[in-house]
């Protein structure tokens, strides 16, 4: 089995917890990720300061926070195929102590 490999272009923070992702073929996607910021790795993104550090790492060209957290590029350009998926998980993350 073939998987597309998707690579960020650019990243547009569009409100509290929404993003427009630009992708290497074109495609632009608006993200709203409030759900899924929960646990170690995603809940400190729920503050404003550290989500504005939002950034395109330019070496593997996904979205990335300097605490570490990042999304693969192909699940945000698909992001309404992964989108429950994330949110089962985020519900997880939210239960697990830290």
């Amino acid at each position: 089995m073939e998987y597309p490999i998707h690579r960020v272009t650019g990243v547009e923070i569009l409100g509290d917890y929404s993003l427009r992702g630009a992708f290497d073929d074109g495609f632009e996607r608006d993200i709203d990720l409030e759900e899924i910021l929960e646990g170690e790795l995603y809940g400190p993104l729920r503050e404003r300061s550290p989500f504005a550090k939002v950034a395109v790492d330019s070496e593997v060209q996904m979205i990335v926070w300097p605490n570490g957290a990042d999304f693969d590029p192909a699940t945000l350009r698909d992001w309404p195929a992964h989108e429950a998926v994330m949110r089962e998980l985020a519900r997880r993350w939210a239960l697990t102590p830290t």
